[in-house]
């Protein structure tokens, strides 16, 4: 069918398995819109036909794909597919011309090529080593959704000054190898403005509100005292609501006190040195920077949503726009400003994290994508589908599927470009981190693309070139010395997880969906697990492990009515399931005590004691679990009916603990005794100090 054929020579898949054995056909609507969004017209029979043509007669007569990837500095397989005779001029990163594809420095390099019939292609040679950097021996870490980390110095929610001091105290108190938190990329503003993480406004610019206002040096110098002072009231009184009188955490109310004190610390003139490194932060963030940075001036003007600026606005390289920037100047400055504050600040924390021992340090998450409306979408209009959300199709778990709300980007022109804004956009998030979190890794192979206004099942899968977008990951993080870890939980495609092995991303292995599930369906023994990933009782999209043990998750999800069978089937069920997790601790060894002697706590213990039996080469702990808090952060399936994101970490009986609190909590101290000891009998047999390096 020709449909089929031109959908298959772009990438759009016609059909889906979201089982073994079933396969489920797209839409002709859905692969008709996933093909305009490429710029593919398919609205007729005439125009696929020569759509069709068009395309056939472009593959049969290009000499090569616009991005090409070498590894490990080998010639790629599709030169030698090229005519011969065929010459090659490289031009490196470096600035050296090369004739021979072999023995490349690391890097995206331009290669033109001239074929004896005199066709010549112009392309990105990407060429990365063959595996990402291997982890620095095993170790274990904390799992914290950052704003949820209040301190008696936070201003309501937990900022980068509260992240520093966890990393110090983590790293040297307790051993731990890395801390895990949130994405922190800038949220879209608005009133109120989305809470979460994972739909921010972009991911290339983190986002001033996790500033710690105290620790910018212009602060000390600020004029009016009398002002500052009563900021710093109001922001106690914001922090006591949350801590002492149950109150939610009120984003707004925090970037609100905190934009108004950044204002007064920027009329403190910047010394030599600030100034300097501030011109230095400026040049080296060049384009994308003023694009980030005008898009916050004007939303200020205009609203959060560029779709409605003025037309001539709505083009960050029109003319208007141009003039806009002019005018709104001091804006673009105090924006700029905050950015390079969020950047030092973040950098600090890293360093915090491995001045304090940790081999890895921070561990910063990675989203799927971008809000339709905010800055990255506006900037970079040409790389994203217009008309397109990312989410994912009906499956076993959810019948109807998923919208997530976010533009995908294209593929096309992403490998026209050399996948320029996915290298900038990674090599900006290792700056300042040790390892990087990718929330769906699956998204470098394929996306399920939904027309807007469409439900998810009027959607159909769309391809990427996985190897490179694997070899950029692989060459920005090697050039870090950075680790990447693979979200890919749920339903993997075949190939894929075996494919982020061979190049060295860790996955992601949560207690309790590891099961033999191609045998007997019971918990999967320890030694059975794979090594070469983060394993974690939870995460912040499941229930907290004592909510698990005790069913609270069961009655949460009944009191919101999301539950899908009846309630006491669903308690039934979740029981017997934790019951046999439980028994199985029990026969390996690993849960003190018997029958109702046995605490919540000492359960809890029992998990960790498992995960740490396992081979996997890093433990995640979900702080919030050190201490038996039951909220989970995010309750898929919900908006307003629960309060996601907007929770700190809290103790068994719901009271909001402070990172003071936590640090002096015995129950914390008593898992994490117990994640030592078990951690510390490993590299004893391994013949490594806590360090992960060999005994002299």
């Amino acid at each position: 069918m020709p449909l089929s054929r031109l959908a298959a020579l772009h990438g759009v898949a016609t059909s889906y398995s979201p089982s073994p054995g079933r396969t489920v056909p797209a839409t002709d609507t859905a692969v008709v819109a996933a093909l305009a969004a490429l710029g593919v017209d398919a609205s007729t029979p005439d125009a696929v036909r020569a759509a069709l043509a068009a395309r056939e007669a472009e593959t049969r007569d290009r000499l090569l794909p616009p991005t090409v990837v070498c590894w490990g500095g080998r010639p790629p397989d599709a030169l030698s597919a090229l005519p011969e005779g065929t010459r090659l001029r490289i031009t490196t990163e470096q600035g050296e011309t090369r004739a021979e594809a072999g023995q490349l420095p690391p890097g995206v390099h331009a290669l033109h090529a001239t074929a004896p019939d005199g066709r010549t292609a112009d392309v990105h040679l990407v060429v990365a080593p063959d595996r990402l950097p291997t982890p620095p021996g095993r170790s274990y870490g904390l799992l914290v959704q950052l704003y949820s980390l209040l301190s008696r110095r936070s201003w309501g929610m937990g900022d980068l000054g509260d992240l520093a001091e966890l990393t110090a105290w983590a790293g040297r108190a307790l051993g731990a190898g890395f801390i895990q938190v949130n994405p922190l990329h800038a949220a879209v503003p608005g009133t109120p403005t989305d809470p979460s993480p994972y739909r921010p406004s972009s991911r290339r610019f983190p986002d001033p509100v996790h500033l710690r206002i105290e620790d910018i040096p212009e602060f000390a110098y600020v004029d009016d005292r009398d002002r500052l002072r009563a900021l710093l009231e109001r922001a106690g009184r914001l922090r006591a609501s949350v801590l002492d009188k149950d109150a939610l955490i009120d984003r707004d109310a925090v970037w609100e006190l905190k934009r108004e004190a950044l204002e007064l610390i920027r009329e403190v003139p910047l010394g030599p040195g600030r100034r300097a490194a501030y011109a230095d932060f400026l040049a080296e963030e060049g384009e994308a920077l003023e694009d980030h940075v005008t898009w916050c001036a004007l939303a200020e003007v205009h609203g959060p949503e560029w779709q409605r600026w003025p037309v001539g606005l709505r083009d960050p390289r029109s003319p208007e726009t141009a003039r806009a920037r002019r005018e709104l100047m001091d804006r673009v400055d105090f924006h700029s400003r905050l950015a390079w504050l969020t950047d030092a600040q973040l950098a600090t924390a890293q360093r915090s994290a491995r001045d304090a021992g940790m081999p890895v340090g921070l561990v910063h998450d990675l989203a799927v994508g971008v809000h339709p409306g905010g800055a990255d979408a506006w900037a970079q209009q040409e790389y994203y589908a217009a008309g397109m959300s990312v989410g994912a199709p009906p499956d076993a778990f959810n019948a109807r599927g998923q919208d997530w709300g976010l533009p995908p980007w294209r593929p096309d022109r992403l490998a026209a470009s050399g996948y320029a804004p996915y290298r900038h956009l990674l090599r900006a998030l290792f700056r300042y981190t040790g390892a990087l979190r990718i929330d769906h890794v699956m998204g470098l192979f394929r996306l399920w693309w939904i027309p807007q206004g469409q439900p998810p099942t009027e959607g159909t899968y769309v391809r990427y070139d996985a190897e490179a977008m694997l070899a950029v990951l692989t060459l920005e993080a090697s050039r870090a010395g950075a680790l990447v870890i693979g979200e890919d939980l749920g339903t993997v495609e075949p190939g894929v997880r075996e494919t982020l092995q061979e190049r060295g991303v860790l996955g992601t292995s949560v207690l309790w969906f590891e099961r033999d599930w191609e045998g007997d369906g019971r918990p999967l023994p320890p030694e059975r697990w794979r090594a070469d990933c983060l394993a974690t009782a939870t995460t912040h999209d499941l229930p907290p492990t004592a909510s698990r043990l005790t069913g609270d998750h069961v009655e949460l999800r009944g009191r919101l009515g999301l539950l899908t069978g009846a309630l006491a089937d669903e308690r039934a069920a979740a029981s017997a399931e934790t019951g046999e997790w439980l028994a199985f601790f029990a026969r390996l060894g690993l849960l003190r005590g018997s029958g109702s002697a046995v605490s919540e706590e000492a359960e809890i213990q029992a998990v960790h004691r498992f995960l740490l039996h396992t081979p996997a080469r890093m433990v995640g702990i979900w702080l919030p679990d050190a201490v038996g808090d039951r909220r989970p952060q995010n309750l898929p399936g919900t908006w307003d009916q629960y309060p996601n994101w907007r929770l700190p970490v809290a103790d068994a009986a719901g009271r909001p603990m402070t990172l003071e609190e936590l640090a002096a909590s015995p129950r914390l101290h008593a898992l994490l005794d117990v994640v030592r000891a078990r951690a510390g009998d490993v590299r004893a047999r391994a013949g490594e100090d806590g360090g992960g390096r060999p005994r002299r």
